[in-house]
């Protein structure tokens, strides 16, 4: 297997944070100083925050807000992208049919209402805003929203295909009318429109641009694109065609690029910067004590998972092929992996109990939580030895995983590898750069690899496109016709106690088969200064800044 070239830390100006991943990375790749795993006490119950609100306080009109971003964002193309960090900076210029608000809820955007579903479920009629304009001053209507959807739809290397369905037929009704027509009946449809699927592209960028769109993305938004650097920086501005201009207040928005923990912590209390998303459980604590800096926190609907590679040997989305070891044939060497983690205690021991430990893709907090979603595999070292003994491999038996080089994942993961030795494994350890990793996992160029999904409010979203054969985010390669009918008949149903009593069964069958080993579950941490106002982020992770503003001080 081909080996990824270990990247410098993308701020490439910012030597200190260089020099904390390379020591980090060493300390991992030496196998020394194992961390002792000690389960600590339970977290206790912690209090949403999702908004920077400071109540009737008078903004300041206009000036330019910088973000540090903990990783850079992949390619801006709302069709392909698969990265949160995309998704943060997309909220201010791409905006979709439908977004969740506060409390978890899908409420309507560039769309009018709540799609209307026909009787028989084959037919959704989505009405549209009138008021709208792209970027480049085309006008928002329905022919925009069907252009947006077959792009979607039949873009080589599209993510969004798997997301919106089994759909025949897409068509603009009315001006600002759009009709979808499907071969089956597709619940998740609405909650894919509040997603990725749901930004809508200019049409004439689409023609025009092609496969560069994401080079310089035109949609309908309070701000638009203005340029990229790479590995540095990407800045938006006010969009005077904004069909609501009252609601925006800043004149520019710069996301930089710094991927350790500390010197986001750093800028923010120097005010290089207004806001850092993803602060580290080692920084929260004290930040919560200081004057001047906010602190917004908020459950999560995603995870973070180890994946393996059983089948992905020719990219995903490609039909699965074989791969011949132990780990990728036999199920049970990848229960025993399961059965080799503690999930509480590396989580409260790495994490300083901030974070939850996870054992699916189905958040407690979900409507569509049962017991057989929560159900975890038991912690049981003594028996995954057993398994591996009965498997006739080798113990202890050796796997690579591949992580980001942040701080806090290789914590975890020199953690981890500790942990799993008991098991009968020797886990190496091998950080890569966030964005080179996402490559990584695509390609197939991987045995094991360490990455999240900021989780969706449909567990359609968190589940079918990387569990089903073929799935656009099926990076494991997994192919299971019990699995793939499972998740298609949930798709099929309204009912949501239908519906969670079949993704529990699809979560049975995944702790047997193991493609995706689910570890812990983050609490999204997004410090600001409170010099600013009206920074938001929600359960599926994003941080949206297109309400913010400067508070206007007093003389």
């Amino acid at each position: 297997m081909q080996q990824p070239t270990r990247s410098a830390v993308i701020r490439r100006t910012s030597g200190t944070a260089a020099g904390l991943l390379a020591a980090a990375a060493v300390a991992i790749t030496a196998l020394t100083a194992c961390q002792p795993i000690q389960p600590l006490p339970a977290a206790e119950d912690r209090e949403d925050v999702t908004s920077a609100e400071a109540g009737a306080v008078a903004v300041r009109e206009g000036g330019d807000l910088v973000m540090a971003l903990s990783a850079e964002p992949d390619r801006l193309d709302p069709t392909t992208s698969s990265s949160l960090y995309t998704r943060y900076v997309m909220q201010t210029m791409c905006q979709k049919l439908y977004d969740i608000d506060a409390e978890g809820e899908i409420v309507p955007q560039l769309a009018t209402a709540l799609p209307e579903v026909s009787a028989d479920g084959l037919t959704v009629t989505i009405p549209l805003r009138t008021d709208a304009t792209f970027a480049d001053g085309v006008p928002f209507d329905a022919e925009a929203v069907r252009a947006t959807l077959d792009r979607h739809l039949t873009f080589e290397g599209s993510t969004r295909k798997g997301e919106l369905g089994p759909i025949t037929d897409i068509r603009a009704v009315a001006p600002y009318t759009v009709e979808i027509s499907y071969e089956k009946p597709f619940a998740p449809l609405t909650a894919a429109l509040a997603d990725r699927a749901g930004m809508m592209l200019s049409p004439e960028a689409i023609e025009e641009k092609g496969a560069d769109f994401g080079d310089s993305p035109v949609c309908v938004g309070p701000f638009k694109f203005v340029d990229r650097v790479p590995q540095t920086s990407i800045s938006v501005e006010r969009d005077p065609l904004y069909y609501d201009p009252e609601s925006v207040h800043l004149d520019t928005i710069t996301y930089r690029i710094i991927t350790d923990a500390n010197i986001r912590a750093a800028n923010l209390r120097s005010g290089d910067v207004q806001v850092a998303d993803t602060i580290s459980p080692q920084d929260v604590d004290a930040l919560l004590k200081e004057d001047g800096v906010g602190v917004l926190q908020v459950g999560s609907l995603g995870y973070q998972a180890l994946t393996v590679n059983v089948g992905n040997t020719e990219g995903v989305g490609e039909p699965p092929g074989t791969i011949d070891t132990p780990l990728a044939q036999e199920k049970a060497v990848r229960m025993a992996l399961s059965m080799s983690v503690d999930r509480d205690a590396l989580v409260n021991t790495v994490f300083n109990s901030w974070f939850e430990s996870a054992c699916s893709p189905i958040s407690p907090d979900s409507p569509f939580a049962t017991d057989l979603s929560a159900a975890c595999p038991p912690y049981d070292p003594e028996g995954a030895r057993q398994l591996l003994e009965d498997a006739g491999v080798q113990v202890p038996y050796p796997i690579e995983m591949q992580v980001t080089n942040t701080p806090d994942t290789l914590r975890y993961a020199q953690a981890l590898q500790a942990a799993v030795s008991d098991g009968g494994f020797e886990l190496s350890v091998v950080p890569v750069e966030y964005s080179t990793l996402l490559d990584v996992q695509s390609r197939g160029d991987f045995e094991a690899l360490q990455l999240g999904w900021s989780g969706r409010v449909d567990p359609h979203g968190n589940m079918a496109n990387f569990l089903s054969t073929g799935g656009g985010n099926n990076y494991s390669g997994y192919s299971s016709p019990v699995m793939d009918e499972l998740l298609a008949s949930a798709a099929r149903i309204n009912d949501v106690d239908e519906r969670a009593k079949i993704y529990g069964e699809a979560v049975a069958l995944l702790q047997e088969d193991n493609p995706i080993i689910y570890l812990y579950r983050q609490r999204n941490l997004t410090a600001y200064s409170t010099d600013v106002t009206g920074v938001e982020t929600f359960t599926d992770g994003v941080v949206h800044l297109s309400g913010a503003a400067f508070v206007e001080k007093e003389n």
